[in-house]
């Protein structure tokens, strides 16, 4: 269940499963406000930069089933952030729509290119020196950004053109994620109505 506010580019969604339990409410023009908490600590500390940098307001509590692993807990929070995100931007009148954004973070440097298409499509090119941050499994963010972009209807490619650490690496790319979508769904006002020749995105 979700409700929105297109005055203000809000939504908010719940989400119950045998699997999972998350609550989430996502405000576009926010002022870097994160309140998050759930059972994935590495994962708090990406969304805690990605609403920081994106200038975003994020508000979220969840519990999973981490005893089997984090997997349902990190997808599921994808899928509501993406869900609220799309929401949000209601029908993206007067959006800018694409972004290209680098961010460094120390050695490593990653990218992540947007198109608030409704078209969803993820393409990822990242070789990580490691398999795990502490406790949790890299290859996880591949699942975060996937159902992201998926339940966002975005397109979104990510690249991480070099690093030595897992952690920078991984971290550069939430930062950029955050500016890129801050970008693409920013009002340009020299946009009217839908930046689409389709007329609807």
């Amino acid at each position: 269940m979700s409700t929105e506010n297109q005055s203000t580019r809000q939504a908010e969604v719940s989400r119950k499963t045998n699997e999972t339990n998350i609550q989430l409410a996502f405000q576009v023009d926010g002022t870097g406000q994160a309140e998050i908490e759930t059972d994935v600590p590495f994962l708090n500390h990406m969304l805690d930069l990605f609403t920081k940098h994106g200038h975003f307001d994020l508000k979220l509590k969840a519990q999973g089933d981490i005893e089997i692993d984090d997997h349902h807990t990190v997808e599921d929070i994808g899928i509501c952030l993406g869900q609220t995100l799309r929401e949000a931007l209601g029908d993206k009148r007067g959006i800018k729509r694409y972004a290209s954004v680098f961010v460094p973070m120390d050695e490593a440097l990653a990218q992540v290119v947007i198109d608030v298409s409704n078209r969803p499509h993820f393409e990822y090119r990242a070789e990580y020196p490691s398999s795990q941050v502490g406790s949790f499994q890299v290859e996880l963010v591949h699942e975060f950004l996937w159902k992201l972009a998926l339940e966002a209807r975005i397109t979104l490619h990510v690249i991480v053109h070099y690093g030595q650490n897992t952690h920078h690496m991984i971290e550069a790319v939430f930062k950029a994620l955050g500016r890129a979508i801050d970008e693409a769904t920013s009002i340009d006002p020299r946009v009217t109505g839908v930046p689409s020749t389709k007329g609807v995105l």
